[in-house]
């Protein structure tokens, strides 16, 4: 089953690392995990901005055109996705300084685990309410990197001291990642791509 680890990162996250280092799954799995669960956000993010409308402060909730919900929401995926591979490209690739040689699918199923309750709590799109929203992606953002620091040394096989360094390592490049993918949003907007508001 795709989605069979999920339960166990959240009722007890360092046993569950241990079952997926354990027994690794194909390249395909960990694929079809991201594909699906990308989706969450994706699609929450489209039905809040076309059909309820964000509310940011007091005035009536904001929405946009279905078309411009539609291409924010195929971008929002495909960035989503790009954004774990590239993750896993910088894990594997900081790999080697940690003593650590970890294939590709070890390091894909690292990032994908990782990233799934940032990806999960896109469900709170459903209540479009900025404050809402943010509080609960900063859990989400917490218990993310939680993951990550509990995850590495067990599916890098490196002492606990490393893995905190690889971690915080992780978060950092993370982080470059995230202002990159904004910074590109930015860029596109300013070219004629942003969102069409309904009045």
């Amino acid at each position: 089953m795709i989605l069979n680890h999920i339960w166990g990162l959240y009722a007890h996250p360092k046993d569950e690392w241990h079952t997926i280092e354990k027994r690794h799954e194909s390249l395909m799995y960990s694929l079809m995990h991201i594909l699906t669960i990308s989706l969450i956000p994706s699609i929450c993010g489209y039905y809040a901005a076309a059909h309820i409308g964000w509310t940011i402060g007091v005035g009536d909730p904001i929405t946009i055109s279905k078309s411009s919900a539609t291409l924010m929401a195929i971008s929002m995926y495909f960035a989503l996705v790009f954004g774990v591979f590239s993750l896993a490209y910088l894990i594997q690739w900081m790999a080697k300084t940690f003593d650590s040689s970890p294939n590709f699918v070890q390091s894909l199923e690292l990032a994908a685990y990782t990233a799934t309750p940032v990806l999960m709590i896109g469900v709170a799109a459903l209540y479009p309410v900025l404050w809402f929203v943010a509080l609960a992606g900063m859990c989400a953002v917490a218990y993310s990197v939680y993951l990550l620091y509990s995850g590495v040394p067990i599916m890098m096989n490196i002492p606990e001291e490393k893995g905190f360094i690889y971690s915080s390592s992780v978060v950092t490049c993370g982080l470059v990642l995230l202002v990159a993918i904004l910074a590109f949003t930015v860029i596109m907007w300013s070219m004629g791509f942003g969102p069409e508001f309904v009045a």
